[in-house]
């Protein structure tokens, strides 16, 4: 077994949830990127917006590192959920090249810090808010990973594209009429499962 660098496995699986983020943008035009595809309005840029403010927050401010970044959605007078989409005046381009310097701030933070450092997460309760690097950048790989998840389900309902990120589709087929039959059978299983749970009640 190969030994490596904890902070650049972090690193590593950081910046491959963001890039995968990222790249479930390319090629939709501005409706498809922030329109609401849940009751609950998930959307992608929303998503981006969201990420980036949380990586701001968990790997600038909290270690004594604000990066100056404004972000208006986080004042107190900002409506609920502010973070979690686009406004029409907020372009596409501004949210992609905020996420894109919250990711410079937020490696030279990991960089210049060890990783059992201790910071204070601002928006936590003052008993619990202390906080090592190590345990931000976890937190912030769980949550970009989390999300980009939701932006692989959201992209395949608005399209069909379907991937892991740009070289890797970590697909088991690329033929149409295998995931038809595939999906048929698991409509199958359901259904069958469903009348035998219901049989047991009878």
């Amino acid at each position: 077994m190969t030994a490596t660098e904890p902070k650049a496995d972090l690193h590593r699986y950081l910046q491959s949830a963001r890039d995968a983020l990222l790249w479930k943008l390319e090629g939709l035009g501005e409706y498809d990127i922030r329109r609401p595809l849940t009751p609950t309005g998930t959307n992608l840029l929303g998503l981006v917006k969201h990420v980036a403010s949380v990586e701001l927050g968990y790997l600038g401010d909290t270690f004594g590192r604000p990066s100056g970044e404004p972000a208006p959605w986080f004042d107190d007078a900002a409506e609920t959920n502010a973070d979690m989409w686009a406004t029409a005046d907020e372009t596409r381009e501004q949210i992609v090249g905020f996420y894109r310097r919250v990711w410079a701030h937020a490696d030279a933070t990991i960089d210049a810090l060890p990783l059992d450092t201790v910071g204070k997460v601002p928006w936590w309760p003052a008993d619990k808010a202390e906080i090592t690097l190590h345990h931000a950048v976890v937190r912030v790989i769980a949550d970009t990973q989390r999300h980009a998840g939701h932006a692989d389900i959201l992209r395949e309902l608005l399209d069909g594209a379907v991937g892991m990120n740009e070289t890797n589709d970590s697909m088991a087929s690329d033929d149409p009429a295998w995931w038809d039959d595939y999906r048929a059978r698991l409509e199958h299983a359901a259904r069958e499962a469903e009348d035998r749970a219901r049989a047991d009640k009878a």
